[in-house]
This record gives C-alpha cells, sequence and structure tokens, in this order.
C-alpha cells in the first residue's frame, strides 16, 4: 500500500499505462488522442442526432451529451432524463460513436450503463462515495470527473473507491478547479495532466469546456492538454450556442471544432501521437 492508502490506481501497482477499450475501434490511453464532442445537454432527439453526424464528420471519436443535469439553480434546464438517454444512443448507432454520460445518482446507473459506454461522474459527485462504490461493480468505463477543489491525492482517492469495487476501467478527466479570478469559469489545471500522469496508470484526459467556461479559450487550452500529454480532450459543441440551454458561453460552434481537429492533429503529431479517427461506417440519417 502507498503512502497516501492507494492499492490499485497508482504506478506502485501498475507501471504501464492502462488502454481502456471504449469499443472495437475506439481505445483512450494508447498513442491516438481520442476527441470526445457534443452538446453540454440533450436538447431533442433531432439536435443530437444531427450534430453527431456533424462532429463525426469534422473528427470526434466520442459522442458526449447530457440527459441527467446537475444544476446550481434548480430553475434552470435539468435535462430530458430517459428521453435524452434514448436519443443519446440513438445518435451513438447512427454514426458508429461511443457515447458517454453523466450518472448522477445510484438509482439510476443501471439505466446509464444500459444506453452509454462510457458513465461519467461530474465533479459535484467525485466524493459521493455510495455512487462511486456502485459504478465499481459496473462492467462499463468510467470517467471521473476531478472536483472543484480536489487535490489530486483525493481525485486518485476516489478512482480508487471505483476500482476497489471491481472495475478497473477508469478515466481521469482534469475539468478546472475553483480559482479566486472571475476572469474564468474554472482555473484550468494543465499542470495536472502530466503531475496525475506521473503518479497514475490510468489515462487521463481534459475538459477544457468547463475548464475555462469561455469558448474562446477551449481552443487554445485544448491545443495545451493534447501537448501536455492528455489521451483525450472533451469539448462541449452547440450549432447555436448562444441558444443553448445549456452552458451557452463554453460551446463552440461546428466550424470551430472542425478547425481545432486540425490543429490538434497537428499538436499530437509535434509530440509524438496521433488523433484518433472514427472509422466505422456510418448509418444514413
Amino acid at each position: 500500500m502507498t503512502e497516501h492508502g492507494l492499492e490499485l490506481v497508482t504506478r506502485d501497482h501498475k507501471q504501464t499505462d492502462t488502454v481502456i477499450a471504449v469499443s472495437p475501434s475506439v481505445a483512450i490511453g494508447n498513442r491516438d488522442v481520442c476527441i470526445i464532442a457534443g452538446p453540454c445537454a440533450v436538447e431533442s432527439e433531432s439536435q443530437i442526432v444531427e450534430l453527431a453526424h456533424v462532429l463525426r464528420a469534422a473528427g470526434a471519436t466520442i459522442l458526449r451529451g447530457g440527459a441527467f443535469k446537475p444544476r446550481t439553480s434548480p430553475y434552470t434546464f435539468p435535462g430530458l432524463g430517459t428521453k435524452g438517454l434514448t436519443s443519446l444512443r440513438r445518435a451513438g448507432d447512427e454514426t458508429g460513436l461511443p457515447v458517454v454520460t453523466e450518472v448522477m445518482d445510484v438509482g439510476s446507473v443501471e439505466e446509464v450503463e444500459e444506453h452509454a459506454d462510457i458513465l461519467q461522474i461530474g465533479s459535484r459527485n467525485m466524493q459521493n462515495y455510495p455512487l462511486l462504490r456502485r459504478v465499481g461493480q459496473c462492467v462499463k468505463p468510467v470517467l471521473l470527473k476531478r472536483g472543484i477543489a480536489a487535490t489530486l491525492w483525493e481525485w486518485l482517492s476516489s478512482a480508487e473507491y471505483i476500482a476497489n469495487g471491481g472495475n478497473l476501467e477508469i478515466i481521469l478527466c482534469e475539468r478546472g478547479i475553483r480559482g479566486f479570478d472571475p476572469a474564468t469559469r474554472n482555473l484550468f489545471d494543465v499542470t495536472a495532466v502530466p503531475a496525475v500522469k506521473r503518479l497514475t496508470h490510468l489515462p487521463v484526459i481534459a475538459d477544457p469546456s468547463h475548464g475555462t467556461g469561455d469558448r474562446t479559450l477551449v481552443p487554445p487550452m485544448a491545443l495545451a492538454a493534447v501537448a501536455a500529454g492528455a489521451d483525450a480532450v472533451m469539448v462541449e459543441v452547440h450549432t447555436h450556442p448562444d441558444n443553448a440551454l445549456s452552458d451557452g458561453p463554453q460551446s463552440i460552434e461546428p466550424a470551430v471544432f472542425e478547425e481545432l481537429v486540425k490543429r490538434l492533429r497537428l499538436v499530437a503529431s509535434a509530440v509524438g501521437r496521433s488523433v484518433l479517427q472514427a472509422t466505422k461506417p456510418v448509418h444514413s440519417p
């Protein structure tokens, strides 16, 4: 056991990097950098299906979208729930993209696991230990976001709860921590990417959308994350960000996303990696 009491998620347990097979054609943690993209929230079936086709064509390899949304205010859009899950699944099936979506409580784990390829634990739930133990019993990968005030060891300790339950398919996501400067929504900790990769064998990805809260800052921080060693970047994309029902200010438009993917390929190549491309045939929408 390490000095922090972690037995499974550190490099003391396993020196080689863990690679998470999300689907037969998509893996996170190897030489290929994955690009996860989609709206903060699924707003309708037509919205997520149409956007999924656009994102796949532009270079996305995993589709994200929220069906259940933990919101600071009880009066803001909480997501479509089950309808959002089924719409997200349809979008994934039509495009061949694996899907990731957030699970908020123990009672909804089974339903989310039925529809998603990756279960996301959001920042607010990073230390929701009953939920961590429950997803530790799942057979699908878990994407664990760093809490807004969590140290790296606290983050890894939460991952240990999942691993202790038997699920070692864990993806760590740096999504920014709370700072004192209101100029950005959060302080996007690029340093955390190489720092935590030094401590753990688990793949580490980055979410510059939540990390900055400002769509103009998302592309440069995504590029910085890949340069720092992130195994994937997760960005929020919306066709009309100013009209989005959730997190519009940090969502980029499809044209910006397409250009970002091109630049990510250049950065990945510069650091001896490549960006994964979707290979599964697409069904007609």
